[in-house]
């Protein structure tokens, strides 16, 4: 499996590409997030604001959160 930095993959969220994620939760579950763009980023908090393109679901995430962006391991 490849790996990136996490610095890389703010950089791949800064554009309006669709990715798929795999992050993990406040209660240790894992969830993917197929087909999603990255709407706003918070720096301050380290929160990232996601729309999930299929059900136009709107979820905010931690960027420490994720763990992989499409199929590549993100790492600290």
């Amino acid at each position: 499996m490849q790996s990136i930095h996490i610095n890389t993959m703010r950089e791949m969220l800064q554009h309006p590409e669709p990715v798929d994620l795999l992050i993990v939760t406040s209660k240790g579950e894992l969830q993917h997030y197929q087909n999603c763009i990255s709407l706003r980023y918070n720096f301050r908090a380290g929160t990232r604001t996601v729309k999930l393109l299929a059900s136009g679901q709107i979820r905010q995430v931690r960027d420490v959160c994720i763990l992989q962006i499409n199929g590549m391991e993100v790492f600290l």
